[in-house]
C-alpha cells in the first residue's frame, strides 16, 4: 500500500488527509487486521519545483526546505494515528540510485529519445525556466496568473510557449525562447496495452477510470522526463550533466526506493522484492484525483517499460474537501492546516469527521459547524455513551466482572442476528475504499447497542429480574468487543482503550475476533476513560475566524506573512519622481515629499530622514503604493508609500528603477 509523496515545501492540511492518507490508514489497518502481509510505504517528495522557488524566496537551501516539512509531516501523521511502515525521503540516495537504474533500464530498452525544443529563457535570472517558474495569462480562459504547466481556473493543461505575456516568477522578467534539449519518455507506445489493462478494471473508481479514457481519447504522446534545474536526480549520461529527471518520472519510484529502505531497516535487504517483483502480490495506490494521469497511465508505462516490477492492482483515487462550500486555497489560507486543529482536537474526533465526509465519488465538503455536530451527536451521545454506560453500569452493580447470561431470549438473537449482519457490512465497506458507509454502519452498532440497551432496562431488571439483567448486560459486552474491533481502523485509539478494558490482547485482535471472540463471563474490566468531550460553541468559532486570515509560516522556514495573488494585485504601484523634499518640523525621521506620478501629483510623509538629506532626493525615480488609503502623519496628509528595503544593521536603501522609464509606469 502506498500513499502520495506529500511535497516537501508546505504543511499538511485537511484535503491531504481527507483524500489519501486516512482511506489509506484505514485501509491498511483493517488489511493487517484480515492477517494480510501489508507493508504501507510513503515519504516526502524533496525534488520539484515547488521546492526551489521556496527555497529562493526564503534565501535557503532546498536541503533545509526539505528536511524541515519531512520532520513535520512525520510528526504530523504520528499525532494522526497514520501509521507507515516506512516514510523515506527521494532525496536520499538509494532514491536517486533507484531513479536513475529505472533511466537507464528504459534508455537501454528503446524508450528514451532525445529532442531538441524551444524553451523560455530568463535574461536576468540566466536559465531556462521550468514549469512552475513562469507565470501568464492562460490561452484557454485568459486568467492572468496561470502555471507554464496548468492553469488552476480552468484546469487545461498548457505548453509554457502557449502563455499570453509570460514573465519569470522570480524576477518578473520577460522571458526569450531559446533552444535546448531533453529526454522524452515513449509514452505513446504504451496506449494499447495501458486501454487494455485499464479497460480490464472493472472493480476501479469510475472517475478513475474516465479520466483515463478521456486521455486515450486524445492519444498518449512522448513527454519530457527531464528538466533544466540544479535541484533533483542528475540524469545518469555525461551530456545530461547540467539536467534533472522530471520529479513526476523519478517520484513514484519513491515507493520501491522506500520499500527497498524498509527492507534494509528490518535486516532483510530483499525483502522488498516480494512486493514488486512477485505476481501474486498486490500493489495499492492512495492518491488525488490531481495525480490521476501519473499513477494510471504513466507509471504503469514506466512499470511496463522496466518490465520486472507488478502493475497497480487498484488506484482508488479520491475527489477534493472543500472548505466551508468554498474550494480549499493555501495561498489565501482558506484552509484547515492539521497541525492546528491536533492541537485543538484529539485525533479521533478529526479522523471520525473526516471519515464521515470522506471525498469518495465527488468533491465533498467540511464545515466547523458539521465537525461540532458529527463529535457532539455522534461521537459523544451516541459512540461514547454506549460505552460509557455499558461500563459504568457493570462497574457500579457487578463488582467489574462481566456477568453469566441466563436464558436467551428473542431480543438478544435478533442482536446477534443484527450485530454479525452489520459487521458483515463494515468488512465490505472496508474492503471496497467505502469509508463513509463503514463510519456510518459503525455508528449503526452503536446505536444498535444503546436501542437494546434501553428496551431491557437493565436498571429495572436489577431488582425485578437479576438473571435477565445478567444476560442483557453480558451481550452488551459482546456488542462493546465488536465495536472495539470493527472500529479500530477508524478509531484506533478509542477502540483500543476499549479493548485493554476488555482485557483483549492489544495487538493480536483479528478481524475475525469481532464476532467469534468471546468476553467470557466473570472477566474483570476496567472502566475507560471519558472518550469523547463534548465542542462548545466557541471553541468552534475560534476555528471558523482563523479562516482567509494571513498565516505566520512554521517557526524554523523564515516567518512570513502569506497573501495570494488576488491579494497582491490589489496593491498598485508605480513609478513617480521626487520633486521637492523638505524636513518635517520638530522630527528626526520624517521627510516631506512632492511626487510627480505622471500628472497626478501626491503628497507623501516618509520615515528616510535619518538615511537621506532633503537635498539629494530631488530627481529620483521612486516607487509608490498610490492606493493606499491617505493618512495623517504629524497633522500632514500622506497620499502614499513609497518602497524602501532595510537589513538587520538598519540601513535603510529607496528603491529605485534600474532603468529610465516616464512617471506613472504600472509595477507589476
Amino acid at each position: 500500500m502506498t500513499a502520495a509523496l506529500p511535497y516537501a515545501n508546505g504543511p499538511i492540511h485537511l484535503g491531504h488527509v481527507a483524500g489519501v492518507y486516512l482511506p489509506a490508514d484505514v485501509f491498511v489497518r483493517f488489511q493487517k487486521m484480515k492477517g494480510n502481509e501489508v507493508v504501507f510505504i510513503c515519504g516526502s517528495d524533496d525534488h520539484g519545483v515547488p521546492i526551489t522557488i521556496e527555497a529562493e524566496r526564503q534565501k535557503k537551501k532546498p536541503t533545509e526546505i526539505v528536511s524541515t516539512y519531512h520532520q513535520q509531516f512525520q510528526k504530523s501523521f504520528e499525532k494522526l494515528g497514520v501509521q507507515f511502515d516506512n516514510f523515506s525521503q527521494t532525496s536520499r540516495e538509494i532514491h536517486h540510485q533507484t531513479a536513475q537504474e529505472f533511466f537507464r533500464r528504459l534508455n537501454q530498452g528503446g524508450y528514451l529519445v532525445q529532442h531538441r525544443i524551444e524553451q523560455l529563457f530568463c535574461l536576468h535570472c540566466q536559465r531556462f525556466l521550468p514549469d512552475r517558474y513562469i507565470v501568464g495569462v492562460c490561452p484557454h480562459c485568459h486568467q492572468a496568473d496561470a502555471r507554464g504547466d496548468q492553469c488552476e481556473k480552468c484546469g487545461n493543461t498548457i505548453d509554457q510557449l502557449e502563455l499570453v505575456n509570460p514573465i519569470c516568477k522570480v524576477c518578473g522578467a520577460t522571458p526569450v525562447r531559446r533552444e535546448t534539449f531533453h529526454w522524452f519518455f515513449q509514452l505513446n507506445q504504451f496506449q494499447k496495452k495501458l486501454e487494455e489493462w485499464i479497460t480490464s478494471k472493472k472493480n476501479w473508481k469510475e472517475n478513475v477510470i474516465h479520466y483515463c479514457h478521456g486521455w486515450f481519447r486524445e492519444g498518449l504522446t512522448e513527454r519530457a522526463i527531464t528538466r533544466d534545474l540544479r535541484w533533483g536526480i542528475p540524469v545518469p549520461f555525461p551530456e545530461g550533466k547540467e539536467k534533472v529527471i522530471y520529479v513526476w518520472f523519478e517520484a513514484p519510484i519513491g515507493y520501491i526506493s522506500s520499500t527497498k529502505e524498509w527492507a534494509q531497516r528490518i535486516g532483510k535487504p530483499d525483502e522488498w522484492k516480494k512486493y514488486w517483483l512477485d505476481p501474486s502480490s498486490k500493489l495499492i495506490h492512495f492518491i488525488g484525483k490531481d495525480n490521476i494521469v501519473f499513477h494510471a497511465i504513466t507509471w504503469p508505462a514506466t512499470l511496463l517499460a522496466h518490465g520486472e516490477y507488478v502493475l497497480p492492482e487498484n488506484i482508488p483515487a479520491n475527489e477534493f474537501l472543500n472548505i466551508e462550500g468554498r474550494k480549499l486555497s493555501t495561498s489565501g489560507n482558506w484552509a484547515v492546516w492539521i497541525d492546528d486543529v491536533l492541537n485543538e482536537f484529539p485525533a479521533d474526533m478529526v479522523r471520525y469527521s473526516l471519515a464521515s465526509v470522506a471525498p469518495e465519488t465527488k468533491d465533498a465538503d467540511f464545515s466547523w459547524s458539521d465537525f461540532q455536530a458529527r463529535i457532539n451527536n455522534e461521537l459523544a451521545d451516541i459512540f461514547g455513551n454506549f460505552v460509557n454506560r455499558s461500563f459504568t453500569f457493570i462497574n457500579k452493580n457487578f463488582g467489574d466482572q462481566i456477568p453469566s447470561p441466563g436464558l436467551i431470549g428473542k431480543e438478544e438473537r435478533a442482536v446477534s442476528e443484527r450485530l454479525e449482519n452489520l459487521l458483515d457490512k463494515l468488512e465490505s465497506h472496508y474492503g471496497a475504499f467505502e469509508l463513509r458507509q463503514a463510519t456510518f454502519t459503525l455508528m449503526e452498532i452503536c446505536r444498535m447497542g444503546n436501542k437494546y440497551f434501553n428496551d431491557k432496562q437493565p436498571w429495572v431488571t436489577l431488582t425485578q429480574n437479576r438473571q435477565d439483567c445478567q444476560t442483557t448486560l453480558y451481550f452488551v459486552a459482546q456488542i462493546l468487543r465488536a465495536i472495539a474491533i470493527g472500529g479500530f481502523p477508524i478509531l484506533p485509539i478509542s477502540c483500543q482503550s476499549i479493548q485493554k478494558a476488555l482485557h483483549l490482547e492489544a495487538g493480536a485482535i483479528q478481524w475475525n475476533d469481532a464476532k467469534t471472540l468471546e468476553i467470557r463471563p466473570g472477566t474483570f474490566i476496567k472502566p475507560p476513560h471519558i472518550l469523547f468531550e463534548k465542542i462548545d460553541n466557541q471553541k468552534i468559532e475560534q476555528q471558523k475566524n482563523k479562516l482567509g486570515k494571513p498565516i505566520v509560516q512554521m517557526s524554523g522556514v523564515n516567518s512570513v506573512t502569506q497573501i495570494d495573488i488576488d491579494t497582491f494585485n490589489r496593491i498598485e504601484l508605480r513609478i513617480g519622481e521626487i520633486k521637492s523634499a523638505e524636513k518635517v518640523e520638530k522630527s528626526d525621521k520624517l521627510v516631506k515629499l512632492t511626487v510627480d506620478l505622471g500628472g497626478d501629483e501626491r503628497q507623501i510623509v516618509a520615515g528616510i530622514a535619518q538615511h537621506y538629506t532633503p537635498q539629494e532626493l530631488p530627481g529620483r525615480k521612486i516607487v509608490v503604493v498610490v492606493n493606499l488609503k491617505p493618512a495623517k502623519i504629524r497633522g500632514l496628509l500622506s497620499e502614499g508609500m513609497l518602497l524602501a528595503a532595510s537589513d538587520e544593521n538598519g540601513s535603510l536603501v529607496i528603491i529605485n528603477p534600474e532603468k529610465t522609464i516616464k512617471n506613472g509606469s504600472r509595477v507589476k
